[in-house]
């Protein structure tokens, strides 16, 4: 999916989640740490990061990998639909490359729980596969369709996010291939 530039979509996703050194940040379907990480690293000492994923295989790694970095990560497996986390809690919650993996109901449920637990004016970054606004590009798409199943309409994935209160979805003009972001902020 990434042609090799994993790294590369990581280090994009944290920079556009606008993390800030202080921050407390959420990193839902977290696999082995790949975004979680690097958030912690960006935020330091006087933050604090947090992954959640439903396989604790890929927490077990998370948890190796950010040992062997001497970084305190908070990774628990866990759901996005019953988010272990008291409300307003995370400046930051970022999902990468898992909501599409999700039926609609369990988006809906989703989208509620990540409103819980971040703090008023706290943020909200999807990176996932979202179709391009122009036919560039469809033809990529079509071979991670086959893989992957069908990509949100960035429309789509908006109101889904404004349907749980989040006033102002925006889909950026940043892509990385047939990855797409759509940022929101907690009013």
């Amino acid at each position: 999916l990434t042609f090799g530039q994993a790294k590369r979509l990581r280090m994009l996703t944290v920079e556009l989640a606008l993390i800030r050194p202080g921050e407390s940040i959420l990193d839902l379907g977290c696999g082995t740490g790949g975004v979680t990480i690097p958030a912690k690293e960006h935020v330091g000492l006087g933050g604090r990061a947090a992954g959640i994923d439903p396989s604790p295989e890929m927490i077990a790694v998370a948890k190796r990998k950010a040992h062997r970095k001497g970084l305190d990560i908070d990774f628990q497996v866990g759901v996005i639909e019953a988010l272990p986390f008291p409300d307003a809690c995370f400046d930051v919650v970022t999902a990468s490359l898992m909501m599409h993996h999700l039926p609609e109901h369990l988006q809906v449920k989703g989208a509620a729980e990540i409103y819980r637990v971040l703090k008023p004016g706290g943020r909200l970054l999807i990176a996932d596969l979202i179709r391009p606004r122009s036919s560039a590009g469809l033809g990529a798409l079509l071979i991670v369709f086959l893989h992957h199943g069908w990509p949100f309409d960035g429309e789509d994935l908006r109101r889904l996010l404004m349907g749980a209160g989040f006033p102002g979805a925006v889909q950026l003009d940043q892509r990385f291939l047939a990855v797409g972001f759509v940022r929101a902020a907690k009013g």
